[in-house]
C-alpha cells in the first residue's frame, strides 16, 4: 500500500479543517487564531486531538505556536489538504494503546519478577533521578525502564510490541510535542510515577501494578495533551 493510500489519522483530519477554516476567512500571514479552546469549540473536536493537528501545522511550517501569546499563520498561502506522509501516531492514541498493552503486561511480568530484575530496575530509576537532578532528558532510562518489565513477562512478542510503541515517541509530532511541553518539573513527576510501579513490584501485587501502570500513563497523556486556559 502507497502512502497515499494511507488511512489519515485524525490529527491530520482536523489539520485540514484548519486549513479550510484559514482559506475560509482569508486569513493572511502574520494573522492570529483563535485559541485552543475557541478552536476546538469551532470545529467541534477535542482539546488533545486539535493540540495535535496545531503542532503537525507548526511542523510543517503553516503556523507558528508562540507561548504565552498564541497562534500566529506562518505562510501567505496555507496550502489545502497535506497528501504527505503522517508525522506518527496519534500521541493521544498511542498513550492509550500503551496503556492497554503494558497495563496487562505488568500483571504478568509481577508474577515472574525476580530479585536482579528489580535491581535492574531500581538502577535504571537511580539513573533517572541523576538524569533529572541534572536538567537532562532521561528519555532513554524511561524507555529502559518500561522494556525491562516487559522482558520479565518471557514473552518476546509483548516486549516488542511495547519497544515499537515507545519507538513512537522519537516520532516528529511526538518528539515537537515533548520538547514544546516537556519539562525538568514533568519528568519529576514521571519520576516519582515509576517508583510507584516499582513499588508494587517489589510487593509482587499485580493488580497494584497494574493501576500504577495506567496511572502512569494516563498522567503522561496529560501532561502533553491536556492543557487548561
Amino acid at each position: 500500500m502507497g502512502k497515499s493510500d494511507e488511512p489519515r489519522r485524525l490529527y491530520q483530519q482536523v489539520a485540514d479543517q484548519i486549513r479550510a477554516s484559514v482559506q475560509a476567512k482569508g486569513l493572511k500571514k502574520g494573522a492570529r487564531l483563535p485559541s485552543e479552546r475557541d478552536l476546538a469549540q469551532e470545529l467541534g473536536v477535542s482539546r488533545p486531538s486539535l493540540r495535535e493537528a496545531l503542532i503537525a501545522l507548526e511542523i510543517e511550517g503553516t503556523v507558528e505556536i508562540r507561548g504565552g501569546s498564541g497562534i500566529y499563520l506562518a505562510m501567505e498561502e496555507p496550502r489545502s489538504a497535506d497528501t504527505g506522509p503522517a508525522l506518527g501516531e496519534s500521541p493521544s492514541e498511542l498513550m492509550q494503546a500503551r496503556s492497554i498493552v503494558e497495563g496487562s503486561a505488568i500483571i504478568l511480568a509481577a508474577g515472574r519478577m525476580t530479585d536482579e530484575a528489580l535491581s535492574a530496575l531500581k538502577q535504571v530509576l537511580d539513573d533517572m533521578a541523576r538524569s533529572v537532578e541534572a536538567g537532562r532528558d532521561p528519555l532513554g532510562e524511561d524507555k529502559a525502564f518500561h522494556l525491562l518489565i516487559a522482558r520479565q513477562t518471557g514473552n518476546s512478542v509483548i516486549t516488542k510490541i511495547v519497544a515499537d510503541l515507545f519507538e513512537e515517541r522519537y516520532s516528529p509530532l511526538a518528539a515537537r510535542l515533548q520538547d514544546r511541553f516537556g519539562t525538568p518539573g514533568t519528568w519529576s513527576q514521571a519520576l516519582e510515577e515509576h517508583q510507584s510501579i516499582l513499588e508494587a513490584l517489589s510487593q509482587r501485587d499485580p493488580l497494584q501494578a497494574q493501576a500504577a501502570m495506567c496511572r502512569h500513563l494516563e498522567a503522561s497523556r496529560r501532561r502533553w495533551l491536556d492543557v487548561q486556559g
